[in-house]
């Protein structure tokens, strides 16, 4: 792709783009098969890996170098190249736009990509990159299956330069180390303990609402789901009320069925680090307001559960659960509830729920993460670009900024040439 003009990339990135989006279809019951997530979100995920795919066809022709000021009578450039071979791995749970953004990316400068997806939806991850792949001269974009040894290959492999990974913490931190030891550079977006803090004053029922969404949006399997809720002893009754009812009326089924509203988790593996969590907490003094154990039926089903009164010093609290589970720790006012989010091993995206400009913009320049969300736990416009900090990775994962990471500079004098 290096020698192709940046035009012929975009457009190459439009036919992948077309592709993915004729098969939507195809890829959400796969997905859906593959993971349990709900069909018609599974369906969502696959237009969203369309969208960036055409996304990185417009952002990445405004990418270019710049003339320096030099001697009049030479010419000082920077330019950009691409870096080479990109490894993009991704993850089980939303394998679609975390491959795609990456993928793009990679391209439209210039690059070549093996892409390993997650042996926990390969499926998926092989389907996806062949309907890209069929855009693309041959070799361009090759895929690669396997567990974590076929991972460590690719990194440790002389020829790559660039790894992007999207996982768990413990995954990027070995990735960063391999890739590290030998010059490699490493992008690494990785896990969240994601916090939301409710203010006084906020409408109890649209925080509850947001608190659910954010836990319970695809069985609280998101890199960004809500893990942590800080509330206002003001308002915490109420709230934790309505988080209740909404629990309660969770539809909890066949990810494949319209009426579900929530499938089962990817497997046993994943159901047992939930249930250790909450008996952790439940142990330490949590009070379990409703759900707080796996449903008696086929399938890795955990229940939508809320936790009340949730002590600080828990592994539901401190590690990443990656579950349908609200747990709940009541704060004296807002400063305290922003002081209780930040600490924290993580720093990937945080919510604020405030009627108060002062303290949206105090939190904004606070909270130590890449993402900052204000009345809203999910949103954000295309183009947005984020650095996750601290146990969450490093680097840009998304946005413009990411075409650059996927280039390296290069000055250029020139003097003394007819």
């Amino acid at each position: 792709m290096a020698r192709d003009a940046p035009g012929e990339r975009a457009g190459a990135l439009r036919d992948a783009a077309k592709a993915v989006r004729e098969a939507a279809d195809e890829l959400g019951a796969l997905l859906c098969a593959t993971t349990g997530r709900l069909e018609r979100e599974a369906r969502q995920s696959a237009e969203v890996a369309a969208e960036l795919l055409e996304e990185a066809a417009v952002t990445g022709l405004t990418r270019s170098g710049r003339v320096l000021a030099g001697d009049p009578a030479a010419l000082d450039v920077v330019r950009r190249e691409p870096r080479g071979v990109v490894a993009v791995i991704t993850p089980w749970n939303d394998p679609y736009p975390a491959a795609a953004g990456l993928i793009a990316a990679a391209l439209i400068t210039g690059n070549v990509v093996v892409h390993k997806p997650s042996e926990r939806s390969d499926a998926p991850g092989v389907r996806l990159a062949e309907l890209v792949a069929g855009a693309l001269p041959a070799d361009v974009l090759r895929v690669l299956s396997g567990d974590g040894s076929t991972g460590e290959a690719i990194v440790a492999h002389e020829d790559v330069a660039l790894v992007a990974h999207v996982g768990s913490t413990a995954v990027g931190r070995r990735i960063a180390a391999a890739a590290g030891a030998r010059g490699a550079k490493a992008l690494l977006e990785n896990g969240g303990k994601d916090p939301i803090v409710v203010d006084a004053g906020v409408d109890p029922a649209l925080a509850a609402q947001q608190i659910a969404t954010g836990a319970f949006t695809n069985g609280g399997q998101l890199c960004t789901a809500v893990e942590r809720a800080y509330v206002v002893e003001e308002v915490a009754d109420a709230v934790v009320a309505e988080l209740a009812r909404i629990a309660r009326e969770v539809t909890v089924g066949d990810p494949s069925d319209d009426a579900t509203t929530m499938g089962p988790l990817v497997d046993e593996d994943q159901l047992a680090v939930v249930d250790e969590h909450v008996r952790g907490a439940t142990a330490a003094g949590a009070e379990v307001v409703v759900g707080g154990q796996r449903l008696d039926r086929d399938g890795s089903f955990y229940a939508p559960t809320v936790l009340d009164r949730c002590p600080d010093d828990v592994a539901l609290l401190t590690e990443e659960t990656f579950g349908p589970v609200a747990p709940v720790v009541r704060v004296a006012d807002f400063d305290e509830g922003l002081r209780r989010a930040s600490e924290s091993a993580y720093g990937l995206a945080a919510t604020v729920l405030t009627p108060s400009l002062e303290r949206a913009l105090r939190a904004a320049d606070q909270l130590d993460v890449g993402t900052v969300k204000v009345n809203a736990v999910f949103g954000g416009a295309p183009g947005g670009s984020a650095d996750p900090r601290r146990g969450s990775g490093g680097g840009a994962g998304f946005g413009p900024d990411l075409l650059d990471e996927m280039t390296v500079r290069k000055a250029i004098h020139l003097e003394g040439l007819a």
